[in-house]
């Protein structure tokens, strides 16, 4: 925990550096949400079709952050507004085309989530 899920439009791939992004979203987001930095997690996933609006050419960033449950609704709202703060930073040198960057909270249930960590560095 978190599971954070970035997905991108393909025409991202060259102009937005999703390792950087997420180094730059783990230590904000684990302050924010009072949670271990060792434990986020996140993977990017470019979107080869994606259409935004009328299909003009717009690209998107979608960010899902999964939290354990149990969090208060301002402490969710924190961690989306950082979240899209991060994102859009790292999508300020994206030159040529808009692009519409979105941030969802989700929770993870407490009762049913596992984490097991096998073996070490």
């Amino acid at each position: 925990m978190p599971q954070i899920t970035v997905e991108y439009s393909a025409s991202l791939t060259d102009a937005f550096d999703r390792r950087a992004f997420a180094l730059a979203l783990h230590p904000v987001l684990a302050e924010v949400a009072g949670s271990d930095l060792g434990a986020f997690k996140t993977r990017a996933y470019r979107l080869d079709e994606a259409v935004v609006g009328d299909g003009s050419g717009e690209a998107m960033v979608h960010v899902r952050v999964a939290l354990l449950s149990g969090r208060d609704a301002a402490t969710k709202a924190a961690v989306s507004d950082a979240a899209l703060t991060v994102l859009t930073e790292h999508l300020a040198g994206v030159t040529g085309q808009r692009v519409q960057a979105t941030v969802e909270i989700a929770e993870l249930d407490k009762d049913s989530y596992r984490k097991q960590v096998v073996g070490d560095l």
